[in-house]
């Protein structure tokens, strides 16, 4: 990146950066590097748009603690570029890398949206519909390829409760669009119950989907899922229509 950029690209750097941080609940950290000829701008063409952000917390308390996006051969409307918004003239493409926590996972696990989006299905358990309220999900990544679990789930209409454990390895599927856990292994807890486990695991599958981290006009797809002890990174292509800016 050019390291003194011109009055173009610093417009466009500050309008991009305000309309990512419109779209977020935090940010900590955000730097957006737009990288364009002068003679190049004017006709609609950017070298390179790079973005690296840190502590950036989506909706629905999920928070990245890094992201770092390339993107290359940007067509731009050199009209609305002249009044430093990129809007672009073809989509275009580029690739991403995103590191989760497990304390950032585990909070999106104890937040009200994952709470309230496993109380709104109902799981049959011993022939009877129930609501399931989880409490003290703790998830953990062990560092040896799969990720584990365990909570104290609450069954509403009879206030039973149960106590689930489980690891299991993240698998990408072939569209890089989810992850599915694999090879799941149950705890060893004589209160397991398959439905309530099924119903955690699932919930796990779309804590650590890219979607949830889509910005407008950007869907990120994974290519590659990484372990290590208590952190978690994707290799993703980044399929951009637009890209954010104010």
């Amino acid at each position: 990146m050019s390291e003194n950029p011109g009055l173009g690209e610093q417009a466009l750097n500050k309008a991009v950066e305000m309309g990512l941080s419109s779209q977020l609940d935090k940010v900590e950290n955000l730097d957006v590097n737009i990288k364009a000829e002068p003679l190049n701008l004017v006709q609609g063409q950017v070298e390179a748009v790079s973005i690296d952000g840190e502590g950036l917390v989506m909706q629905q308390e999920l928070r990245m603690e890094k992201i770092e996006m390339e993107i290359s051969s940007v067509a731009i409307n050199p009209l609305s570029a002249a009044f430093g918004k990129i809007e672009l003239t073809k989509p275009t493409a580029g690739h991403a890398l995103v590191i989760l926590t497990e304390e950032d996972i585990n909070r999106a696990f104890n937040s009200e949206y994952i709470r309230s989006q496993l109380q709104s299905q109902k799981i049959r358990v011993n022939g009877q519909l129930m609501t399931v309220v989880p409490q003290n999900v703790e998830f953990r990544l062990p560092g040896d390829g799969k990720v584990a679990l365990s909570a104290t789930l609450v069954l509403k209409e009879s206030n039973e409760t149960h106590k689930i454990s489980f690891s299991a390895i993240p698998c990408v599927s072939e569209n890089g669009e989810t992850v599915t856990l694999k090879n799941v292994e149950y705890g060893n807890s004589q209160e397991v119950s398959l439905e309530l486990t099924k119903a955690l695991v699932g919930a796990t599958s779309k804590i650590l989907n890219l979607n949830n981290f889509d910005l407008e006009g950007i869907n990120l797809r994974i290519k590659r899922l990484e372990m290590e002890v208590g952190k978690l990174i994707l290799q993703a292509e980044a399929e951009v229509e637009q890209i954010p800016s104010a």
